[in-house]
């Protein structure tokens, strides 16, 4: 990340704030929610931090789906878990997306 201001970093935010809004409905269910639950098996869905989810399928997302750098991803990706997520949530963001990466 270069700076909170950067226009790339804006637009995961945004992304990351409507995926949080969708994770309170009961029947959602995102594209990535399979590759996260495989690389995350200790931790069903339903029990991952509803801001971790939101990030981790943003960032999933973009890692299996775009041609970004995977580094930038995940930097991106812990970031915003350090700003908007609990205190060990940019770990298990990191974690988590580590895994998806090396499986990729």
């Amino acid at each position: 990340m270069k700076t909170a201001h950067d226009p790339r970093h804006k637009k995961r935010e945004l992304q990351v704030a409507k995926l949080f809004g969708s994770s309170f409905i009961p029947s959602y269910t995102h594209a990535t929610d399979a590759v996260i639950a495989t690389a995350a098996p200790d931790w069903p869905l339903k029990n991952i931090n509803k801001v971790d989810l939101a990030i981790l399928r943003m960032a999933a997302d973009e890692l299996l789906h775009s041609d970004t750098p995977p580094k930038v991803v995940i930097d991106e990706a812990i970031e915003i878990a350090k700003k908007y997520g609990a205190e060990n949530s940019a770990s298990f963001v990191n974690g988590v997306l580590g895994t998806i990466l090396k499986n990729k």
